[in-house]
């Protein structure tokens, strides 16, 4: 399937590693070129020249962390008028509901509902004026089915969730269009420091823990990097223009609702 997006330009945040890096991927094999940022420079460098080997196309690489407005500047700079973005970044940790203060929300607020919405008022009025603009967000399937020791992920993504759900039927008619991708547990770095986190809680080793959540997606598995980096690759393309301001689990069938 043509996608239509050779020649387009993205902003993937936070895709040195595990999601971001599978939307980058998949982007660059759809021959975008990148924008691609991440705190960790080794790890970003790393990444950046293994797309430019396998695919061909430009990446430019902005170390910093996308959660600052010092950062959000920086790699706003860099972007200019990309037709893409990927708003992502990394998880608040997990706790129960009397750990969290004032000072953890507004952290957690930051990172994963402000950040974003910052980078979409930078953005969408330049997709608006070129008539031809793509938004996804990486959220989390605890929008649909919240996570009780991820509380504040539950209310930050949530947050977003209510924006895009307004903001994206405003500019559908201008030929932008914002969705949802909301992953369930997939193999990545986050997912290990998750299921780290049950061992120290609970006990027993890494292995048993991991084939505990295994069990409990109908799948049998976790998710890939890859097959997310596909799905996200799809929302972005030209068939994807009449879905608008959607959530789309890909968790494996974890969640289980109707709708």
């Amino acid at each position: 399937m043509d996608m239509g997006l050779t020649g387009k330009r993205a902003l993937v945040c936070a895709s040195s590693k595990g999601l971001g890096l599978g939307c980058a991927r998949a982007l660059a094999g759809e021959g975008v070129n990148l924008v691609m940022n991440a705190r960790g420079a080794e790890a970003l460098a790393q990444a950046a020249s293994a797309i430019r080997d396998e695919f061909g196309v430009e990446v430019t690489e902005v170390v910093a962390d996308i959660t600052t407005a010092e950062g959000q500047a920086r790699v706003l700079e860099a972007a200019g008028d990309v037709d893409i973005l990927v708003n992502n970044a990394g998880g608040p940790p997990p706790g129960m509901w009397h750990d969290w203060n004032r000072d953890d929300f507004i952290k957690a607020l930051d990172a994963n509902m402000l950040t974003p919405i910052a980078l979409m008022k930078a953005l969408l009025p330049g997709m608006i004026d070129r008539g031809w603009g793509r938004v996804v967000n990486i959220t989390s399937q605890s929008v649909k089915s919240p996570i009780p020791v991820l509380g504040l992920s539950n209310s930050a993504r949530a947050g977003l969730t209510g924006y895009v759900a307004g903001t994206s039927r405003q500019v559908a008619g201008k030929g932008v269009i914002i969705n949802n991708l909301l992953p369930g547990i997939h193999d990545t770095d986050r997912a290990t420091s998750l299921d780290q986190a049950v061992v120290d809680a609970q006990g027993g080793t890494f292995e048993e823990v991991r084939a505990q959540r295994c069990a409990s997606i109908p799948a049998g598995r976790y998710g890939t990097p890859e097959e997310f980096g596909a799905a996200c690759a799809f929302l972005c393309s030209k068939h994807a223009g009449f879905i608008v301001g959607q959530n789309l689990l890909l968790d494996g069938g974890a969640v289980n609702t109707t709708l």
